[in-house]
């Protein structure tokens, strides 16, 4: 099941990995969004907000798990593109065992901490009860959650990117469904979201685990690897944490510009909500393009190509660039009728439109700095990530959108500038970054 990444035309196998990744990020928005139209069909503002609030929320928790399983994936990929496949059996172990105490565990905790979660993000008081319901239900898949994504970065770090597809792809059918029967059928509003989205996940895992039992392949873990080792969880310790911090960072400055929103009323907060959706949606490309990065780069590391991964981040970030570029001229085009397929108040339209204007500039930006990022992490630079996107947070992105909701209160296209402005800010840094360590030879290193 190991697919080599090494080797071929770069363009092709970028291609070839990032189309299937795509394709299941695609899927995986599509949970939330097929949330957020039924919520708008049948609940109005209050239930939009209260899904928002609390997928914003529970996805701050998705990409920290899933930053944290960057780290398996590069060094599964290292052992992979040397050949050493008993270092990649050890390190699935490890993960399998690392992963599942940390999700247990959160689980728990945010379980007790659910009311002042709900409190602390500014929840309108129209939504609370239903943010509250929608976060409790999510907190107690979080386990789930965890398992989906340790079995996607196995895949990745094997080179099988189509594996993940497929059994998301069977998942957010079974998500869609029970969002029209539990949402449209039973109104069950926010609580059938949230039950929609854990069956979901537990269906996803279930499959996944039979496709990996079921496939032919160099690696079998063995009740020995997930004995915890020092030196392999260190390993994916060093890449994954800050990573992990990062997105998780990232994620934080989306709820404070969640919270800035909430207190501008139901309005704006159900907007700046569905804009946040759409949003991941829209970024499917740079974000592909990011773990392919780290995906091919790791492989490539492993065998010492440093020229080739070096093109790998090149033609990445093009792709990136001319996609950024497109869907901005198209969001100027259509954006009142597609927040208006979502919603149908005329008023949140109009709000979600002057957001997503100056908001969607991020796309062109974005995507150089999570490239960058990818290609950091597959040679063990992860700090690099983290260290950008902290300050782009503190310097930019939170403050900028607080100052510009402070002097603009009757729009949120001001609101929406600081996204944009934050990520020229990181595309910078990476830049300064990649250039030092290029002239070091950092790149031309065997990484093992």
């Amino acid at each position: 099941m190991e697919h080599d990444l090494t080797r071929g035309n770069v363009l092709k196998t970028i291609a070839v990995f990032a189309l299937p990744y795509m394709l299941s990020y695609f899927l995986q928005m599509l949970y939330g969004m097929a949330d957020l139209y039924m919520m708008g069909q049948f609940s109005g503002a209050a239930g939009i907000t209260a899904v928002g609030n609390g997928a914003q929320t529970l996805y701050i928790i998705t990409v920290t798990l899933v930053g944290l399983a960057m780290g398996t994936t590069v060094i599964v990929g290292h052992a992979v593109g040397s050949r050493r496949f008993d270092r990649a059996e050890t390190a699935i172990g490890n993960t399998i065992t690392l992963f599942m105490g940390v999700s247990v565990v959160l689980a728990a905790a945010l379980l007790a901490l659910c009311p002042q979660i709900v409190a602390l993000i500014g929840t309108p008081a129209e939504a609370v009860e239903g943010t509250a319901a929608y976060l409790r239900i999510c907190f107690i898949g979080i386990p789930f959650i965890a398992a989906y994504n340790i079995l996607s970065a196995i895949f990745r770090g094997l080179g099988d990117s189509r594996s993940p597809m497929y059994v998301i792809g069977v998942a957010c059918i079974i998500n869609i469904a029970l969002d029209f029967l539990f949402i449209g059928h039973m109104g069950l509003g926010p609580v059938g979201a949230a039950l929609g989205t854990v069956t979901a996940q537990t269906a996803s895992v279930a499959l996944a685990l039979v496709w990996l039992k079921s496939r032919r392949t160099n690696i079998h873990v063995k009740r020995s690897d997930l004995r915890p080792q020092p030196e392999v969880l260190g390993s994916i310790l060093k890449i994954g944490v800050p990573v992990a911090v990062q997105d998780g960072c990232i994620q934080v400055a989306f709820m404070f510009i969640t919270v800035i929103a909430n207190h501008r009323g139901l309005v704006d907060a159900a907007a700046v909500g569905l804009v946040e959706k759409m949003i991941s949606f829209l970024f499917i490309v740079p974000s592909s393009m990011g773990a392919t990065v780290s995906a091919l780069t790791a492989q490539n590391a492993g065998e010492g190509k440093g020229d080739r991964a070096r093109q790998v981040l090149k033609d990445a970030m093009t792709i990136s660039v001319v996609y950024g570029c497109l869907i901005t001229v198209l969001m100027w085009l259509v954006a009142p009728a597609f927040i208006g397929f979502f919603a149908k108040d005329a008023a949140v339209v109009a709000a979600g439109t002057g957001y997503i204007h100056s908001y969607i500039f991020d796309a062109i930006f974005a995507g150089i700095h999570i490239c960058f990022s990818g290609f950091f992490a597959a040679y063990g630079k992860s700090y690099i990530g983290f260290a950008h996107n902290v300050l782009a947070v503190a310097l930019i992105r939170v403050p900028g959108a607080w100052l510009l909701s402070n002097a603009y209160s009757d729009t949120l296209f001001p609101m929406g500038i600081a996204s944009p402005c934050g990520s020229i800010l990181s595309a910078v840094i990476c830049v300064i970054a990649f250039t030092v360590l290029n002239r070091r030879g950092t790149f031309d290193k065997l990484v093992a």
